[in-house]
This record gives C-alpha cells, sequence and structure tokens, in this order.
C-alpha cells in the first residue's frame, strides 16, 4: 500500500479518473460523457386493479391550477399522457415525460419517456412499460409529469387515496378543479398568469395588465385560457375509453381512423358521441312541415309538366320572384329578386334539390325525379329523403370533409362551427393557397354544399348570408337526422 492511499481525492478529480478507468477497461461502467444509472424507484404492479384518487397541480400556479381525478391503477403511463391531455386542454403539440423521484430535470430521479425521446436514445424507460401502480403505491406518493420543454408545464401527481374500484366505473373521471386550462404557447406559468389577467374583469390586476399587453403586442389577448368545463372534459375521458361502436357511420369510421395526433381523435371522438348520442330523432310533424317548406313549394312550382328554363339554364324570371315571394325574401336582397344569380338563397334551393335527387333538368326543362314526385305532398317524406343524401357528394375531398364535419359540429350543437372546421382542417394538414392555417371564411366554401342544405331548411341564425351563424334546434335536428342515416 502506497503512503498516499489515505491522500483524499481532490474535488472535480475523481470525472478524470472515471474517464482514464473508462478508457481502460475500468469497473465504473460509463465513460466521461456519459449518465451515471439511475436508481429504479419503480415497485410490483398490483396483482388486483383499484381506483387511485390523484390530485394533478401545475406548479407554480397561484392560487394553484389543479385537478382531481380518479384513475385505474392498471393504467400505463402513455394512457396517463392522454387522459392529462385532455384533462388540461392540451393538444399534444410538444413533448412530454415522467419522472419519480423528481422533476423531469433532476439527476436524481426516474424518467420514464415519450417515443420521441426514447428513439432519441435518452436515458429512461418507455412511457408505455411502465404501469401507474409501479409509481404511485400508497397514499402520498407522488409522480411528475411535464409537457413543453419550452414552457415547461411542470405537473404533479399526488395519490390521495387507493379505494376499492366499483364494477362499470370508468377507467379515467375528473372529479374537481379549479381554474381556466392554460392556452399552448403562452410562455409557460409567468405567460398564463399575465393572460388571465388579462382577460378576467374580475381579476384585481386586469386594467394594468390588459394595458401592458396591448402595449407590447398592439392588440388584445388572442390565446386565452379555456374555463374548466367537468362534464365537457368527463365526456372527453368517456370518448377515449369507449370502443368506436359497430355500427358507426362509414363516412365517420374512415374519419376517425385517418387523423392524425390523438389527441385531434379524441376532439373528433367527443364529437362524434355527442352528434350520435341517442335523443328524440322522430322529429314533430309540424316542425318537419315547416322546415321543408321552401322545398316542398319548388316541388310543387315545378309540378307535373315542369318549367322551362332560360337559355343559360335558370329559372325564368317570373320564376324567382314567385320563389322569393314564397321565401319571404322580397325587400330583403338587393335588386328586382327576379335573376337567380342575384337572389343567391333562390339559386341555393334550386340547385340543392336538384344535387339531392329531388329535380332534375332534361331538355332545357326542370323536371321533377321520381323521388321528388312521391316525396311531394310528404313532408316526412321529403325530410327523411334529404337527410338520407347528406351530406352531399361534392368534387372535392377537402369539401367531402367540410361537409362531413359540419353535420358532425352541428348535431353535436356546437356555437362556433365554421371556426372548428377550420380549426379541424388545419388540424388534419390542410392549408390555404399560401400555406396559411384554413380560416372560417375558407371552412364556410369547403361545407358550403351541407350550408346550404341547412340553411334552406332554417337551420341556422341570422341571415343566409351570415358566415357566422350558431345553429338552430331545426338544424341540429337535422344534422343528427342525417348522421344517423
Amino acid at each position: 500500500m502506497s503512503d498516499h492511499d489515505d491522500v483524499p481525492v481532490p474535488d472535480g478529480f475523481e470525472s478524470l479518473l472515471r474517464a482514464a478507468a473508462s478508457r481502460s477497461g475500468s469497473p465504473f461502467g460509463f465513460g466521461p460523457f456519459d449518465e451515471a444509472p439511475r436508481p429504479s424507484r419503480r415497485r410490483p404492479r398490483r396483482r388486483e386493479t383499484v381506483t387511485y384518487r390523484l390530485r394533478v397541480e401545475i406548479e407554480g400556479t397561484e392560487p394553484p391550477l389543479w385537478r382531481g381525478l380518479e384513475l385505474d391503477s392498471d393504467l400505463f403511463l402513455n394512457e396517463v399522457h392522454t387522459i392529462l391531455q385532455a384533462v388540461f386542454g392540451w393538444e399534444d403539440y410538444h413533448l412530454h415525460g415522467f419522472s419519480s423521484g423528481g422533476s423531469y430535470y433532476s439527476r436524481e430521479a426516474e424518467l420514464y419517456l415519450c417515443p420521441f425521446e426514447a428513439q432519441e436514445g435518452k436515458p429512461g424507460i418507455p412511457e408505455e412499460q411502465v404501469r401507474l401502480d409501479e409509481v404511485l403505491v400508497q397514499k402520498g406518493d407522488r409522480l411528475a409529469y411535464t409537457y413543453d420543454f419550452g414552457d415547461d408545464w411542470e405537473h404533479l401527481l399526488t395519490l390521495q387515496a387507493v379505494l376499492p374500484r366499483e364494477e362499470g366505473a370508468p377507467r379515467a373521471r375528473c372529479t374537481a378543479g379549479k381554474r381556466a386550462a392554460p392556452p399552448e404557447d403562452c410562455g409557460g406559468v409567468p405567460g398564463y398568469e399575465f393572460v388571465s389577467a388579462a382577460t378576467d374583469p374580475e381579476h384585481p390586476q386586469h386594467a394594468e395588465a390588459l394595458a401592458e399587453y396591448r402595449q407590447a403586442y398592439d392588440q388584445d389577448p388572442d390565446r386565452t385560457p379555456v374555463p374548466f368545463d367537468i362534464d365537457a372534459v368527463n365526456a372527453t375521458l368517456a370518448a377515449l375509453s369507449e370502443p368506436l361502436p359497430d355500427d358507426l357511420p362509414d363516412p365517420i369510421r374512415d374519419l376517425l381512423e385517418s387523423v392524425p395526433g390523438r389527441m385531434l381523435k379524441t376532439r373528433l371522438l367527443v364529437l362524434v358521441t355527442k352528434a350520435l348520442a341517442p335523443g328524440e330523432e322522430e322529429q314533430d310533424t309540424a316542425i318537419v312541415a315547416k322546415a321543408v317548406g321552401p322545398y316542398s313549394w319548388l316541388l310543387e312550382h315545378v309540378g307535373d309538366d315542369g318549367i322551362k328554363l332560360t337559355g343559360a339554364g335558370y329559372l325564368p324570371p317570373a320564376g324567382v320572384r314567385e320563389a322569393a315571394e314564397a321565401l319571404g325574401l322580397t325587400g330583403r336582397v338587393l335588386g328586382m329578386a327576379n335573376r337567380e344569380v342575384q337572389t343567391l338563397p333562390v339559386l341555393n334551393l334550386r340547385e340543392s334539390a336538384q344535387k339531392s335527387g329531388l329535380l332534375r333538368k332534361s331538355k332545357g326543362r326542370l323536371l321533377l325525379t321520381k323521388a321528388g314526385r312521391a316525396a311531394r305532398d310528404d313532408s316526412r317524406a321529403l325530410w327523411d329523403h334529404l337527410a338520407e343524401r347528406m351530406p352531399p357528394t361534392p368534387r372535392a375531398e377537402v369539401e367531402r370533409l367540410g361537409c362531413l364535419l359540419m353535420f358532425l359540429l352541428v348535431a353535436a350543437e356546437s356555437r362556433d362551427v365554421f371556426e372548428d372546421v377550420a380549426d379541424i382542417l388545419t388540424a388534419m394538414g390542410w392549408r390555404l393557397g399560401g400555406g396559411d392555417p384554413v380560416d372560417s371564411g375558407a371552412a364556410h366554401d369547403a361545407a358550403y354544399e351541407a350550408w346550404v342544405v341547412l340553411d334552406v331548411l332554417g337551420g341556422w341564425t341570422g341571415t343566409s348570408f351570415g358566415r357566422g351563424p350558431a345553429p338552430t334546434a331545426r338544424g341540429v335536428a337535422f344534422a343528427r337526422a342525417a348522421l344517423h342515416r
């Protein structure tokens, strides 16, 4: 033994020893730039599934932004990730990770990795291999979840109770919560608190924050926190856990199977669940008769002998004038209301009747089809015929998608139909010519064929020229009838 064996190793020198040892086959087991193995913090899985009652809080928020959850203990962490995204209204735009024994940035924590981080070779265990009951076992145990390594939303999951699982209980349920959910890319907790103050008139610093926001960005906030709605959250969680119904219409099934990203699929699942929910499908006869009134009038007006069209294929001026009067358009449209191209509601009525198979053109005349004759004096048959032909079959793929999305949104009673169609089309990868996201005007154009039929039936609030109306109860009823068929 050397006289120097008891000499303490200076700070920082140990790393050099490790580096030298690694080059000579040292038992240290890692090189100078490798990370030391982290201790495993996982424990044996439970033999039986129980219910975990959790409090999930976004750290650094004041007052705390939190949600109460009840989760099955046998969920894998990739499933917990999807649940947390839904609960806090995140859109899964960014990377994420779980950690036990400290934050995701702690050198002491064991990391559970999202697919990208795992593929990149980051030390840790893929999240889909780790069950919730391996990292949370008894009351007081904690698990960290970080979303968006730029904004750094650090969520702390605390196990508050371990309960017997009730038969038939949902796999995931939100039980409580406080404060609105942060919007994406708002600058983390400081940005969230700033935007919260600037958009909440009840906030004690509202006026000051709003003035500062306007000075900094020369506009009012356009990304606002989303109010906490426990029913909407649980509808999303239910849609996540329920299998697709066997009798789902093929266009809707194809849509769900083709969309990219889990959160977009979840959003559409929620729409489908609401749109196809069991309800009063058979509408009152008087309501149906009033809704299809414009089509009934047109079929009666065409009659058994048909109508001679102009050389350009339009209704003659006298017929346009009669239609305008019958539809109550006189005084509400520009001009004499005797030209179809200048009287859009009349043009839409006639063209949609043709596209729905109620009318046809032949040798310069507008004639009833067999279906048109059968439904002319039967309001219920006319309603059913129109519903069975929806959504129409437009020429372009984006129009087919736009129409289908519009019926889903209307049936789900969305109050921002065009904005939602635009948002979903953008999330599916569609863009305007210059590469910009789809806006509400372009969404209106994509869904125009569906919008027209709803408009003729009285399915929108406001005028038929509005670009941002909400659906009426009549519109919701027809959209649901169309989807169920």
